[in-house]
């Protein structure tokens, strides 16, 4: 491919998620629906995914972490940790025991089933994020115990697979007491890094004039954070995150979220979001149908009742702790990637990927839909006119 068919392609994609978002917004629905269905109608044949596409996407989802950690309010974060790990503990019991289950029950292979249910656990909270952002509610309290759910959410998983990998194929897979030390490595990592830097701008912050570049500093902070995360086993969203909350905790938090917010909104994240779309294979979804419906209940169910349910214990009450079992739901590139390992493992086949394939098209599409009927302030009943004195 040459430059100017990248640069076309690049236009198209644009312009199908301004269309998508306008479309959606007209439906009274989140744009990142409208976005995703964009992508997966270019994806029917249309347009391929390239690796320039990727790299760009890959771009969009680091801002889009980085843009919710500026807005997350860190003192906040510190009081949602109980919440958030119980709602990550039952967002991670909840799919594994439904989707073990229900698998074993169809498939009668246990070690397939277990690894079914360790890709269900596989929260992918971009779009959760995205939603929550163009709904206002973000910075409330379920939006922020998502956020760190999410997270624990990811780790808890990772040290699972790596568990049952080195169960399955002992040679091919870490060890877990090395996952577990790249996981307290990385965050010991980023808190000294976060405590110098706001130390630094801070003190120094005048004297060197980081206001006119602050911006730029910021996101380099947050490519270098996403990529140790990324080398250490975290995902790269996590460390692009905790940038995020160490800028949040500067007098420059402001001015550093409307800069990258106009910059990732405008180009590199709905290009994250039509990419998801265009990575939807519709084909391979299809030929999985039943083994595929069973895995979506389970899965969906095993996220809103087990996050539901920690959210319940921690103090969320009626629609919001719906809310945050919804915010839990969706499932996408980590999944897919977690299933593709077990492919090369020869632990699941290609029924069951194609069942995971199916599942993160459904839970794409479903949860900015659900998350908005979730949030909906339904407006109260007015009473009787009172007479007149």
């Amino acid at each position: 491919m040459n430059s100017l068919e990248y640069i076309f392609d690049l236009g198209v994609i644009l312009l199908a998620a301004n269309i998508g978002g306008i479309i959606s917004r007209k439906l009274k629905q989140p744009a990142v629906l409208g976005q995703i269905i964009a992508g997966v109608i270019l994806g029917m044949g249309i347009m391929d995914v390239t690796e320039p596409m990727q790299q760009m996407s890959q771009i969009g989802v680091i801002f889009l972490m980085f843009v919710a950690g500026l807005e997350t309010d860190v003192n906040e974060l510190k009081e949602s940790g109980k919440s958030s790990s119980l709602i990550a503990i039952g967002g991670v019991i909840g799919p594994i025991v439904l989707v073990t289950g229900a698998t074993y029950l169809l498939t009668r292979d246990m070690t397939s089933s277990l690894f079914m249910g360790i890709i269900s656990t596989a929260t992918s909270v971009s779009i959760s994020v995205q939603t929550l952002r163009e709904l206002g509610k973000l910075r409330t309290k379920q939006g922020i115990a998502i956020l760190g759910a999410a997270i624990i959410d990811d780790i808890v998983g990772i040290i699972l697979l790596t568990l049952v990998v080195g169960v399955v194929a002992p040679t091919s897979g870490s060890n877990v007491f090395i996952v577990l030390g790249k996981i307290v490595g990385f965050f010991v990592f980023t808190f000294i890094v976060g405590v110098i830097l706001v130390r630094v701008i801070q003190k120094y912050g005048k004297a060197i004039h980081i206001e006119d570049k602050i911006v730029t500093y910021s996101i380099v902070t947050c490519l270098l954070l996403a990529f140790v995360s990324e080398e250490l086993g975290v995902a790269a969203i996590t460390g692009a995150y905790f940038a995020g909350v160490v800028f949040s905790m500067t007098s420059h938090r402001h001015k550093v979220s409307h800069e990258v917010n106009r910059i990732a909104s405008t180009f590199f994240t709905p290009i994250f979001f039509v990419v998801i779309g265009m990575g939807v294979d519709l084909q391979a979804a299809s030929s999985a149908l039943a083994l595929g419906s069973v895995f979506i209940v389970a899965g969906v169910l095993g996220k809103i009742l087990g996050s539901g349910f920690g959210a319940h214990l921690s103090g969320f009450k009626g629609k919001t702790a719906l809310q945050v079992g919804f915010g839990m739901v969706p499932r996408a590139e980590v999944a897919i990637i977690i299933a593709n390992l077990g492919i090369q493992m020869n632990v699941i086949g290609q029924s069951e990927l194609s069942a995971v394939i199916l599942m993160v098209l459904v839970t794409t599409l479903v949860t900015p839909s659900l998350l908005k009927w979730a949030c909906e302030d339904k407006p109260k009943k007015s009473g009787k006119a009172q007479p007149a004195a």
